[in-house]
C-alpha cells in the first residue's frame, strides 16, 4: 500500500511541476509578445513596463505555488527529518520570493486597482 501511495505522490507531483514548466512558459511567451508588439507597432502607443513586468509576475507566484505544492506532495510519504528539513527550505524560499513578488505588484498597482489596467494611462 506504501509504495502505491508513493507511486501515485510521485506522478502528482510531476505533473504538478509539468504545470509549473507551462505556466512560466504561457508567461514568458505572453510577455515576450506583448514587448514584440510593442515595438511592431507603427503608431506611438504608450507601453508600460510595469504592467508588462506585472503581467510576467503573476504567472510566476502561481507557478511558485504549483511547485510548493509538487514539494509538498513529495515529502508527504514517509518523510526523513532530512526530507523536512529540505522541504523546510524550499518552502521558505518560496514563500519569502511569493511574499515580496506580491507585495511589490501591490505596491506598483496599489490596493484598489483593477486587473489588467493600467493607472498610468488613465
Amino acid at each position: 500500500m506504501e509504495e502505491w501511495l508513493r507511486m501515485l505522490a510521485s506522478t502528482t507531483a510531476l505533473g504538478l511541476e509539468l504545470i509549473v514548466v507551462v505556466t512560466v512558459l504561457i508567461g514568458a511567451a505572453e510577455t515576450s509578445l506583448r514587448i514584440v508588439l510593442h515595438f511592431a507597432r507603427a503608431q506611438k502607443v504608450p507601453w508600460s513596463r510595469r504592467e508588462t513586468w506585472i503581467g510576467f509576475a503573476r504567472w510566476i507566484l502561481l507557478a511558485l505555488e504549483f511547485a510548493l505544492g509538487a514539494d509538498i506532495i513529495r515529502t508527504a510519504i514517509a518523510p526523513t527529518w532530512d526530507d523536512i528539513g529540505k522541504l523546510a527550505a524550499i518552502a521558505a524560499i518560496r514563500t519569502g520570493l511569493g511574499f515580496f513578488l506580491e507585495r511589490d505588484i501591490e505596491e506598483i498597482r496599489g490596493p484598489f486597482a483593477l486587473p489588467g489596467r493600467d493607472e498610468s494611462s488613465t
